[in-house]
């Protein structure tokens, strides 16, 4: 037969299934037994009796949104790392570059968004006004292959033998 964590391990579990796992690894990588960790959420202010412990952890009884953050507060965790993945969650600083990454392509995406009102608003524009059309385009492109060349040199310097700073 495999133990919980081994058969629990890198497998996406639903949010109460990833509680259950989590507070039984937290408890255990502590040392601490159910009483223990029940009298540490009664001193928190969450009522739990050793035997909810237990029943939680084995998947004997589900666990509301209160005692989730009172497992939580007394781990030390944020809540979303206590319902993350036992294998990942337990990885604390795994969570946070996984969140920066998420973060950092939503943000692309709200800036591909913006980028492409922006540009859909001077087309209209420029559908108004032909007789600018082909200034502002070369003004556009021009700008643009600036940024592109600046966020290069930053990115990984200025080219070999090139100047020591390209940018204008």
């Amino acid at each position: 037969m495999v133990d919980d964590e081994a058969e629990h391990e890198g497998v996406l579990l639903s949010g109460e299934g990833n509680v259950a796992v989590r507070i039984k690894v937290e408890r255990e990588a502590r040392g601490w037994s159910t009483t223990t960790l029940s009298e540490r959420l009664n001193e928190a202010g969450y009522e739990m009796n050793p035997s909810a412990v237990w029943r939680i952890e084995n998947g004997k009884r589900r666990i509301n949104l209160d005692e989730a953050i009172g497992f939580a507060e007394v781990f030390g965790l944020s809540l979303r790392n206590l319902v993350g993945p036992p294998r990942l969650a337990a990885k604390a600083r795994a969570m946070e570059l996984i969140d920066a990454a998420v973060d950092a392509y939503r943000a692309t995406q709200r800036a591909n968004v913006d980028f492409t009102r922006a540009r859909d608003a001077l087309d209209t524009y420029l559908a108004d006004h032909p007789e600018i059309r082909e200034e502002a385009e070369v003004m556009v492109s021009n700008a643009i292959a600036r940024e592109a060349t600046n966020h290069l040199v930053d990115t990984h310097g200025s080219p070999p033998g090139g100047e020591p700073d390209a940018r204008t």
